[in-house]
């Protein structure tokens, strides 16, 4: 089969500076996209700002042929959001492909967390997508053509100490999948999940060393170039990768139990005795929209 390829596609990532999205923005513009190399160049905590590293990753992609550009703008204002975008058009005439890449860390147990140390991780994880994809969507739309790719975390799905900011960020990330992807279906633009595992600057100190050497970013750059790609027909879907291992993740609903007749009022006991066949699993089902729940309830 042929190779993947992004020949005329114009791919913006963000958070390209370093770790994953630079791997992204290199593969991509290797295999033919026109890349727009956004970071602020803050540090792992939003603070401060470089230009040198978005500036470098377009230098090696350029220094290889491909083309690219730098943008500085930070993803959690509309004004950054829309700037990002607009240097796309501006560059290469459109946009194509987003992967919503960009991230920051402020760990604090919830009694020791901040107002700002939670509001910060809102405004760059969650609200940054929303930033970015908006005016993006506005041009796959009208061109009948997009990949969307966004960035969750095992945090988000399972949880972790410490990170209750992240925690919501990140889960929040999949509820706006789950409704992007319907208004996109109609449109040719497809939004997909990544929950990725791998050693970068957000994790080096979190990871034990021998684990950080062996989670390669390059592992998990190949999943994220197909989900960007014209081949990937699937939408609305999360993926969990790293090192090598590649699965997926969903949110089901179990059929449960029918309590009652429908005119008696349910009772904390009848919910008590009931409790085994309303936590079980089994049987459970994968549902794409909040209609299809109703079919357990009527």
């Amino acid at each position: 089969m042929a190779d993947i390829r992004f020949d005329n596609r114009v791919a913006i990532v963000t958070g390209a500076g370093r770790g994953l999205g630079r791997l992204y923005a290199l593969e991509l513009a290797k295999r033919g996209a026109k890349v727009v190399v956004n970071d602020p160049g803050s540090a792992r905590d939003g603070s401060g700002g470089d230009s040198a590293p978005a500036e470098e990753v377009v230098k090696e992609i350029t220094a290889a042929g491909g083309r690219a550009v730098a943008s500085f703008d930070s993803v959690s204002t509309v004004q950054g959001g829309e700037n990002i975008v607009r240097t796309a058009v501006e560059a290469f005439g459109t946009v194509d492909i987003l992967i919503n890449n960009a991230g920051i860390l402020a760990d604090r147990s919830i009694l020791k967390m901040a107002e700002r140390e939670w509001d910060l991780i809102q405004e760059v994880n969650l609200r940054g997508a929303f930033c970015v994809t908006k005016p993006a969507f506005a041009i796959m739309r009208e061109k009948q053509f997009g990949r969307i790719v966004f960035t969750t975390s095992g945090t988000g799905l399972y949880g972790n100490f410490g990170q209750t900011n992240y925690a919501a960020a990140k889960m929040g990330l999949i509820g706006f999948m789950n409704s992007l992807k319907l208004e996109g279906a109609k449109y040719g633009i497809l939004c997909n999940t990544i929950a990725p595992l791998a050693g970068s600057r957000l994790t080096e100190d979190v990871l034990p060393p021998d684990l950080f050497k062996k989670l390669r970013g390059e592992d998990v750059a190949p999943l994220v170039m197909y989900l960007s790609s014209e081949e990937c027909s699937d939408s609305g879907m999360i993926f969990n990768c790293a090192a090598g291992w590649f699965s997926r993740t969903a949110v089901v609903c179990a059929p449960g139990v029918k309590i009652g007749d429908g005119s008696a009022l349910i009772t904390p006991e009848q919910v008590r005795d009931n409790w085994g066949k309303i936590t079980s699993v089994e049987n459970a089902e994968i549902l794409n929209s909040l209609p299809e729940c109703f079919k357990f309830v009527m």
